[in-house]
């Protein structure tokens, strides 16, 4: 009886560290380029991301600025979410309740003179996704435990 009790306890935590590990940042990368379409190698850029809700010209409920540099080609990676944060926190944003959008401003100075590169609708992306079936799976396991090759079962009467 104690070896399944350990090893209940010890799945039960091995659940909780599994969620735990969750990071709270989209990764974002892009192609610094200025205004005539030239590619910015090898420069200091300034990046001013916001969340909006609603639609493409919603209210912005996080703000971050990054200061950043581009590669050899360009290439500019990002970490929304870990950023300066201007307005509103990441974890405030209740994704589930209404479509977001994602407004990039960049400085190709490296400064904060910021100007509009675009908006486009948040989409769902495979990590999302996944985490949705996990959730279906965990509410079905909490009626399953398997040990030691033994299968336990949990019964409610009402």
């Amino acid at each position: 009886m104690k070896k399944i009790f350990a090893s209940i306890l010890f799945l039960l935590l091995l659940q909780t560290t599994t969620f735990a590990v969750v990071p709270e940042a989209i990764k974002y990368q892009a192609v610094a380029r200025d205004n005539g379409g030239n590619i910015l190698a090898n420069k200091n850029i300034g990046i001013r991301l916001s969340i909006l809700k609603g639609n493409i010209s919603g209210t912005s409920v996080y703000v971050e600025t990054h200061a950043t540099s581009s590669n050899n080609l360009g290439l500019i990676n990002l970490e929304i979410g870990k950023g300066t944060p201007i307005t509103g926190t990441m974890s405030a944003i209740n994704w589930g309740n209404d479509r977001y959008f994602i407004k990039i401003e960049m400085d190709e100075t490296g400064g904060s003179n910021y100007t509009l590169v675009g908006t486009s609708q948040l989409l769902s992306v495979p990590f999302a996704l996944q985490a949705k079936n996990a959730e279906n799976v965990q509410l079905k396991a909490q009626d399953n435990y398997y040990t030691g090759g033994m299968k336990f079962s949990t019964t409610y009467n009402t």
